[in-house]
């Protein structure tokens, strides 16, 4: 079984709303295994076109502090590997496309056939893989090819063209454009390196360019869904859940941030 809805179709139904697609990340078992399932299926109800799941993992190097912090609860309340196919079987179930981002080294521990396996049983659409690339991915990209996953992995601005020909060929749904050198987390201004990033990603390939860079609300939404197909989001709805003194305040406010950004992507 998979999705749904592919991730290729949510670009291409955002696209011709003549809009961008507003991808959203929350960890699974963050704050609770069934925590993080409500707060997707809130975020999915208030505008997101795509879920992004991150799988908990001890050593997040390329994660800032508020996404570490998160991921730091989900590990200390015993979050495995099958919660988080449990929390993208829920959240796939709603329609959307969901995919998971993780370091590799949790799916290499797993079993990669395993992996893709039991994760398109979920109805998961994909993976996202931040520390993985194409030229040292080939059991991965082989067990996607098998199970039709989506193969997600980065491009950076100093990637050479060369090798973001390399990644986009590699790619499957939608390629993930990391305008911001260093670690994630939401920031007050976005980032002048995301435009020509880009473009220059556009020049290798049809697939769907979405940008990660710290965006934490509608205008900065606004501002990348000018020329990104994609604006992904994780920093900005994790803090709303930190905040939160309470479960149900959290959601009420996670709904509010999702409004906020879906306006955003269709005002851009």
């Amino acid at each position: 079984m998979s999705g749904l809805v592919t991730t290729e179709v949510a670009f291409a139904k955002a696209r011709a709303g003549g809009r961008s697609a507003l991808v959203g990340y929350l960890p699974a078992g963050f704050p609770s295994v069934d925590g993080s399932i409500d707060a997707m299926r809130t975020m999915v109800e208030a505008g997101c076109d795509v879920i992004e799941i991150g799988l908990p993992y001890s050593d997040p190097v390329m994660d800032g502090p508020t996404i570490q912090a998160a991921a730091q609860q989900a590990l200390e309340s015993g979050i495995r590997t099958t919660d988080v196919l449990r929390v993208v079987e829920a959240v796939a179930a709603t329609g959307v496309p969901t995919l998971v981002m993780t370091y590799w080294n949790p799916v290499e521990r797993y079993g990669v056939e395993r992996w893709a396996r039991d994760l398109a049983s979920a109805g998961g659409a994909g993976l996202i893989t931040p520390d993985l690339t194409p030229d040292s991915a080939p059991e991965w990209i082989s067990a996607a090819d098998e199970h039709g996953l989506d193969k997600v992995f980065l491009v950076a601005p100093s990637s050479t063209d060369e090798r973001i020909a390399m990644t986009t060929a590699a790619c499957r749904g939608f390629v993930y454009a990391t305008a911001v050198m260093g670690v994630t987390g939401a920031r007050t201004s976005t980032s002048d390196l995301a435009g020509p990033l880009v473009a220059r990603t556009k020049a290798t390939t049809d697939l769907p360019v979405g940008v990660g860079l710290g965006v934490s609300n509608g205008d900065q939404a606004a501002e990348i869904a000018q020329y990104a197909d994609g604006v992904i989001v994780g920093s900005a709805f994790v803090r709303t859940l930190l905040d939160a003194p309470d479960d149900r305040s959290g959601l009420k406010a996670l709904a509010t941030l999702t409004e906020d950004l879906a306006g955003g992507v269709r005002r851009g």
